[in-house]
Parts: C-alpha cells; structure tokens; sequence
C-alpha cells in the first residue's frame, strides 16, 4: 500500500464528534472563489493572510477560521475564507470581506493529522458520518457556511498539526 493511501486512510478516521450551540460569529478576512484545480490556491490564501493574523483592527483572541460556503454536490467549486473573529467592520483593509455567521447548532469533528488531510476528514463526514447519523447539514441558509476549519492557538502553522476541527451546521 503507498505511503499517499495509508495518509488518506488514517485522516478519514473519524473520532466521535461532541454537538455545540455556535454563537454568532463576526469574521474578517480574505475571501476567494475556486473552481476545480484551483482549489489548491487555498494554502496560498492563508500565507497572504497570515501576517495580518493578531492585527486585524478588533480581533478578538487568536483563533483563525478557514469558511466554506456554496461547495457544489460535486466538489469543484467553493467559496472560502480565512480569517478571524472581530468586534466590528470598521477600519478593515480594503482587500478583507466581513461575514456574519449567525448561531447554528454544530456537530464538531476534531482533525488530528496534517492539515493538508483536511480534505479526507471533509469527505469521511460527508460520506460516512451523515447518511449514518440522521442528520441534516445545514444549506443555503443565510450565511451559514456548509462548513468551517477552526484552528486553535495549539495549531502550528509551520509543521501544519495541533489543533484542528471541523465544524458543520446541522438541522435541528
């Protein structure tokens, strides 16, 4: 087995998720539409946004949020953000969009590996953990996401571990 399957494989491993009542969420950042290939333009979004991480005027604490909205059924298009939660909108930098995530209810799935495994714990929810768990993501609705990455002060942005989940709207 090649060393690339036995990583996909080990990242699709699913813990046990806990459920979380979200607040409301403010969050500044850079904003990008990807269509197919160019979706692996998302590491190169964070690096420009990373130097701004702990400036953004109003931030509040030091946790970064990687948001998802409009994914397609079929996986080749997305709108995404990465950011950080603030106080307010003003005074952002002109290139930074602003989004309200209102209060949803989350199942919340922890990624242990590398960050760049992401997509397999994304696809092992998607594929595994909803048709089996009789709930509903949550869709279209507002600015509710379709999910976000919720990356903690223990993340390491340069080893890319520590850190990590997903969290994903559900119906109630």
């Amino acid at each position: 087995m090649s060393q690339t399957k036995m990583q996909r494989e080990e990242d699709a491993k699913l813990e046990s998720p806990r459920f979380e009542d979200g607040k409301p969420l403010l969050l500044a950042g850079l904003r990008e539409r990807y269509t197919g290939p160019a979706m692996n333009n998302i590491p190169a979004q964070w690096q420009r946004f990373a130097p701004h991480i702990g400036k953004v005027p109003g931030q509040v604490g030091n946790t970064t949020y990687g948001v998802c909205w409009s994914a397609s059924d079929s996986g080749d298009t997305v709108d995404y953000l990465c950011g950080v939660e603030v106080s307010g909108s003003t005074a952002l930098l002109n290139d930074f969009s602003i989004v309200a995530i209102p209060a949803l209810r989350y199942v919340v799935f922890p990624h242990r590996g590398h960050v760049s495994g992401l997509r397999y714990t994304l696809d092992a929810i998607c594929r595994e953990w909803f048709p089996k768990s009789g709930f509903q993501p949550v869709r279209g609705k507002d600015e509710a996401p379709d999910f976000f990455e919720r990356y903690t002060e223990e993340f390491n942005p340069q080893t890319g571990m520590g850190g990590m989940e997903v969290w994903v709207p559900i119906q109630q």
